[in-house]
């Protein structure tokens, strides 16, 4: 047990020592937390976790689309926020199969793999993935939540809205929002009626069992 003590007390050092170090740089955020399909448009919220955490600099909105999505485009990517706004049209985006996203630019911490990008879409590996990104938003990215919308129009609209930045003095993107948690997803139609047909079918069976 007495061999344990010092064991528990290094532990304990090293993690205080650490903390600083993990608090220098806040995460960036975007509400809700968990995956949800939203329709277009959508306002989204966004903001660094964690109080008194430094701005993320030079914030950049980031859009990842299925090959379906893209090739359904119908007119441009629309971005806005208080103050602004920027667009993409479908030139505007490049299709990846394997690598990173953005390819460069970015330290390891301020990207995101392909196999990610297209695990979070729920395409096969084998398939492109659609990205572009750019400037956005009136100001660093704070403790403070901003608001900001994504329209597009697609016949079949299915797309992660990210963002990347850049922490303290950094000249390459260094933040971004966690790749487990992949922000929003604009959703087809189709899978959405699906799930409320299934929801449905489901109260309705709770309903007759309830009765017999």
């Amino acid at each position: 047990m007495n061999k344990m003590i010092p064991i528990a007390m290094l532990i304990v050092i090293f993690a205080f020592a650490a903390s600083p170090v993990l608090a220098a740089t806040g995460t960036i955020r975007i509400s809700p937390a968990l995956p949800v399909m939203v329709e277009s448009p959508a306002t989204f919220e966004i903001w660094i976790e964690g109080n008194a955490q430094p701005p993320t600099n030079d914030p950049q909105i980031l859009l990842v689309m299925s090959a379906a999505s893209y090739d359904g485009l119908t007119g441009d990517v629309v971005v806005t926020w208080t103050g602004g706004s920027t667009s993409f049209s479908k030139t505007d985006f490049t299709g990846v199969m394997t690598g990173f996203v953005p390819p460069s630019g970015t330290t390891a911490g301020g990207r995101y793999t392909v196999a990610s990008l297209q695990d979070h879409l729920g395409r096969p590996h084998s398939e492109n993935v659609y990205y572009a990104f750019g400037s956005f938003l009136a100001g660093p990215i704070t403790d403070e939540p901003q608001s900001f919308t994504v329209e597009l129009t697609s016949t079949h609209p299915r797309v992660l809205v990210y963002a990347i930045g850049k922490s303290g003095d950094s000249s390459l993107f260094n933040n971004k929002v966690p790749p487990t948690i992949p922000g929003f997803v604009l959703p087809e139609l189709g899978p959405v009626l699906l799930a409320l047909a299934s929801f449905s079918a489901l109260g309705l069976y709770a309903v007759k069992r309830r009765k017999t």
